[in-house]
Formats: structure tokens, sequence, C-alpha cells
């Protein structure tokens, strides 16, 4: 649809002018206040996040062949009637 070279050309743009703007100094600010409130909040990086998903599933799948395996041994250690 839109030629990314056009896209690349008016972000260049806009990042010049911005720079050359008063906005530059409220966007370092409002970046302040914002890494200020984040540090506040009990956050973790994508990456934390994406480890941890991956330890709950690998715990999830070991937890789930020890329940197999414990019906099992369940199943072969009830009396025979």
């Amino acid at each position: 649809m839109f030629n990314q070279k056009l896209l690349d050309e008016i972000g260049a743009k806009v990042n010049e002018v911005i720079a050359a703007s008063p906005a530059k100094d409220v966007e370092k600010n409002v970046r302040a206040m914002l890494s200020g409130l984040f540090s506040k909040m009990d956050l973790v990086t994508r990456e934390e996040f994406d480890v941890q998903k991956e330890v709950l599933l690998r715990t999830r799948e070991k937890l789930t062949a020890l329940e197999a395996r414990i019906a099992e041994l369940e199943k072969g250690a009830r009396p025979q009637e």
C-alpha cells in the first residue's frame, strides 16, 4: 500500500521538526515523568516476562506428566476385586 521509503522520509522529516521545536523538551519531560512513574510500579521487561512464561510452560508440562504417572500408579495399586 504505502511505499516504505516514503514512510521513512516522512518519519525523518517529522523527527527533524520535533528536534528543532519545543516539542522535543516536552517529549523529554514526559519520558522522564513516565520513567519515574514506571519505576515505582512493579513492572518487568518483556524479556523477563518471556523467560517466566517459558518456565511456567515447562512446569505445567511436568505437572501434567506427573499427574498422569500418579494416576497410572494408583490404578495399578488398587486391590483386585
